[in-house]
């Protein structure tokens, strides 16, 4: 997407163990017991979250360095019963909760002010090698307490756009990743590195359509066509709405057509009181298999979040892409001509979107066989497979230089 790709030439560095782990020491105070890693794992900690946009990337960063260093430990920062946190817990891994930011401005500082403290907590007991923020609140807390105790920081931004977090966080950061080069001009140059999305590992390696297809419709026949809708990580209204008036139709018409649709966690609740039941729909709020998901499918309608973007390129899918209007959701809107220029997507405007437009886009992709092929092809071709493996080597790179730097 608009990316320098850089080829893996060089073989991923070793982790150099330090003579000594232990960070500098800061004067808070909390309850610690005595850190039981072992002085000779690398030790990463995540910090991210709000949106599956902040929270896959680093489970994908995890993979790429578990896969170059099989003793490396992790631990994953986020708010408590959010997207993050069941998200870590389904995938695996150790996950350390941080207060959530207040509905309330007025509260914030001291609301910061208590998150800051748990992440210093964290970091004291898990003692990590680097953190690596990926977005949203928790990162900024996370990676200003990594700082104040003299432990590595890299930061991931996925957006044309950067966020807030990061946009305060690559003053002090040590290592920037972007998956723009347009990006570039947001953040310290010195500090970047152009490597694309990170995707995870099972994206990149999708099952067969038949298993997929068993996971959400048992015992159904895997050879009609299947509608993923991916409405967000929250909720997207208008795309919502559009499917709302529209499903049940598509389903009563196309006896070989199956709907697996993701209405967002906070829009569930009334969806699932409006839709009516159908044995080819696949009703949910969050979809925590997302390679099945993306293997069971033949054409997705999503929004075009930069993650989503990258996800729908290496699995090869033909998509409808409606960009979010919010500027507080990156610039979708450039993510969606971007895809549109290289995978040839289909882009419509949510000025423009209603049932009737999202029914006609629909059914001239699925009807249209070769288009199918070349949309897949295109996006095949666009994917940068190895974006996960080029940070993983950046970050132990990282750590090893920092290593070498305290045995002097």
């Amino acid at each position: 997407m608009g990316t320098t790709t850089t080829t893996l030439s060089t073989p991923f560095p070793r982790f150099q163990t330090p003579p000594s782990t232990h960070p500098r020491k800061v004067s808070v105070s909390c309850r610690s017991s005595p850190p039981s890693n072992s002085n000779h794992s690398l030790r990463v900690a995540f910090a991210g979250g709000g949106t599956g946009s902040n929270v896959y990337p680093a489970v994908a960063i995890a993979e790429e360095l578990k896969t170059a260093n099989p003793t490396c430990e992790f631990l994953f920062l986020g708010t408590p019963n959010s997207v993050e946190s069941a998200a870590i817990s389904s995938a695996g891994y150790d996950f350390a909760p941080v207060s959530a930011p207040p509905n309330n401005v007025l509260f914030f500082p001291h609301r910061f002010s208590r998150s800051l403290i748990q992440c210093l907590c964290h970091l004291r007991d898990f003692q990590p090698h680097v953190v690596v923020g990926t977005g949203g609140y928790v990162s900024f807390p996370a990676c200003l307490a990594a700082k104040l105790r003299g432990t590595n920081v890299a930061i991931h931004e996925p957006n044309s756009v950067p966020g807030f977090a990061n946009s305060l966080l690559s003053f002090f950061a040590d290592a920037i990743f972007v998956a723009f080069n347009s990006t570039l001009d947001s953040f310290p140059r010195d500090k970047c590195f152009v490597c694309g999305n990170p995707v995870r590992l099972s994206l990149r390696n999708l099952v067969p359509k038949v298993t997929a297809m068993s996971h959400f419709f048992p015992g159904s026949d895997c050879g009609g066509k299947v509608l993923l809708v991916l409405a967000g990580s929250c909720g997207a209204n208008a795309v919502n709405i559009a499917m709302l008036n529209l499903y049940y139709q598509m389903l009563r018409q196309d006896s070989g057509l199956y709907v697996i649709w993701q209405t967002g966690v906070e829009a569930f609740d009334e969806m699932d009181s409006l839709v009516k039941s159908h044995p080819r729909l696949y009703l949910t709020p969050f979809m925590y298999c997302m390679d099945l998901a993306y293997a069971a499918a033949d054409l997705i309608v999503s929004r075009a979040g930069a993650m989503t973007c990258y996800e729908i390129l290496a699995a090869g899918k033909p998509s409808i892409l409606i960009p979010s209007p919010n500027f507080s959701e990156g610039n979708q809107f450039r993510n969606a001509s971007l895809m549109a220029d290289l995978a040839g997507v289909t882009v419509i405007t949510e000025d423009e979107l209603d049932s009737s437009t999202l029914a006609i886009a629909i059914e001239k992709i699925l009807k249209d066989k070769k288009k199918m092929e070349d949309m897949s092809e295109r996006a095949l071709k666009a994917a940068n497979p190895n974006a996960s493996a080029e940070i993983a080597k950046h970050i132990l790179s990282l750590v090893n230089l920092s290593t070498q730097k305290e045995k002097r």
